[in-house]
């Protein structure tokens, strides 16, 4: 920097060099600086505005990663929900139905969650509301699978006891066709033998002579032995196990006694008319978990699709009990 400025003096014609004062130094200083400030600040804002950080494009690679993770969650969830729903009608329609299993309950297997908001902290930020979404779903997949895996452990025991279950269902008719008369009434409303009035008819009345042999139709234990004169009259209740139980009644003679074991087929008593009764018949129920089902769903051991047909129909028919 020169130490002086050159100045025309219009009195004298002539220019003389005049010495810079402080003031003049501190103005150019600040007159420098100025534009240094300008240009540096200009250079920010172009490269910002036109180039990118190393770290802000580190950041963006992984907004654009994380973004393209959360899209294949999503996708995966979806799959999963899919393949659960396939795998939750398979067990309701088929696996639980082949062991005679009730339906899962509904409030287990797609159990809801209430209370407080549990994902306040991820709201207000960016994409929020997707990953809000995205655990939600995973939660509710994670309850269900937690539920399916509770559904299977049941038909886990079951399938263990397969062999047992079988035998223990009702399976075959109480009294021999060759020794049946006619089927004389089946389950549902029917008319009353003696009182004449349409009441409902718990069970199946094979007509037989007096001294057929009556068959329990499964493995069982002989709990209730009793020999009434109204009523049921002579009658068996065997338990079978997996809820299914069997009553056979109005026997001219009992062959088995309380807390006895019988196997299925096995002789347990005789048809006769005890108790409540206009003829010679056996009458017949099946409980399954305490409640009277049509034991007519049930033969299916030792009779041909033709004659569990016939079986059907005649025990359809709206004709008199006999008791």
């Amino acid at each position: 920097m020169r130490k002086h400025h050159i100045r025309f003096n219009q009195a004298q014609l002539r220019t003389e060099a005049i010495p810079y004062t402080a003031a003049d130094y501190v103005r150019w200083f600040l007159w420098r600086l100025t534009l240094v400030a300008l240009v540096a600040i200009g250079s920010v804002m172009v490269f910002d505005q036109y180039f990118e950080s190393p770290k802000v494009r580190r950041q963006q690679r992984q907004i654009a990663f994380l973004e393209g993770q959360v899209s294949m969650m999503e996708g995966k969830v979806e799959g999963m929900s899919g393949a659960l729903a396939e795998l939750t009608e398979r067990d309701e329609s088929i696996y639980r139905n082949i062991f005679g299993a009730e339906p899962y309950p509904e409030h287990l297997r797609n159990p809801g969650i209430g209370g407080a908001d549990r994902y306040r902290e991820l709201r207000g930020l960016e994409q929020s509301e997707q990953v809000i979404v995205l655990r939600e779903q995973i939660a509710a997949l994670e309850r269900r699978i937690l539920a399916q895996g509770e559904s299977f452990n049941q038909l886990m025991d079951l399938t263990e006891n397969r062999e047992e279950l079988l035998k223990s269902i009702p399976a075959i008719q109480p009294v021999r066709n060759s020794d049946l008369k006619r089927m004389a009434s089946g389950y549902g409303y029917r008319i009353h033998p003696i009182y004449k009035v349409r009441k409902m008819h718990w069970g199946m009345d094979f007509s037989a002579p007096t001294g057929t042999e009556i068959f329990a139709t499964g493995d069982g234990e002989v709990v209730e032995v009793e020999k009434k004169y109204k009523g049921y009259g002579y009658h068996v209740k065997i338990r079978h196990g997996f809820g299914y139980e069997t009553l056979y009644a109005h026997m001219s003679k009992i062959l088995v006694r309380r807390g006895q074991r019988v196997e299925r087929g096995e002789v347990i008593g005789l048809v006769g008319s005890t108790g409540t009764s206009v003829a010679p018949h056996l009458h017949y129920e099946v409980f399954k978990e305490g409640k009277r089902v049509n034991p007519a769903h049930y033969y299916f051991n030792d009779l041909s699709p033709e004659q569990y047909e016939q079986l059907l129909a005649a025990s359809e028919n709206a004709n008199q009990s006999f008791d």
